[in-house]
């Protein structure tokens, strides 16, 4: 089912995703911070060096990846309309510190 929403994903859809395999969360161990710009956005972490509520709003010090896009093409992404790899070459995706733990990503989004 397509996504309308960042706000959607990060509160609703994701949790319960990963409520269904929390293993697969904590095996990536690295705390992400997505920074959504546009009228949906927002700024929310994902730790997945704690056990369990891996999504909290608000930013992390501690994070070892921040991705930083449009909320839309996060959607996009999320729905399966835009490609990570062609959206990092159109600079659509910018991502600072471990780009390892970026491409992990593709387990949980896109």
């Amino acid at each position: 089912m397509a996504q309308d929403s960042a706000r959607e994903i990060f509160e609703e859809v994701l949790p319960a995703k990963l409520e269904e395999n929390p293993d697969a969360a904590k095996s990536t161990d690295a705390i992400y911070v997505f920074n959504l710009t546009g009228d949906d956005g927002g700024t929310w972490t994902l730790n997945f060096k704690k056990d369990d509520d891996f999504i909290s709003e608000g930013d992390s010090e501690d994070s070892e990846c921040t991705v930083t896009m449009s909320d839309s093409d996060f959607v996009d992404m999320w729905n399966g309309d835009l490609n990570p790899a062609q959206a990092f070459m159109m600079n659509k995706i910018s991502i600072e510190g471990n780009m390892g733990l970026a491409m992990k990503l593709q387990n949980f989004i896109g």
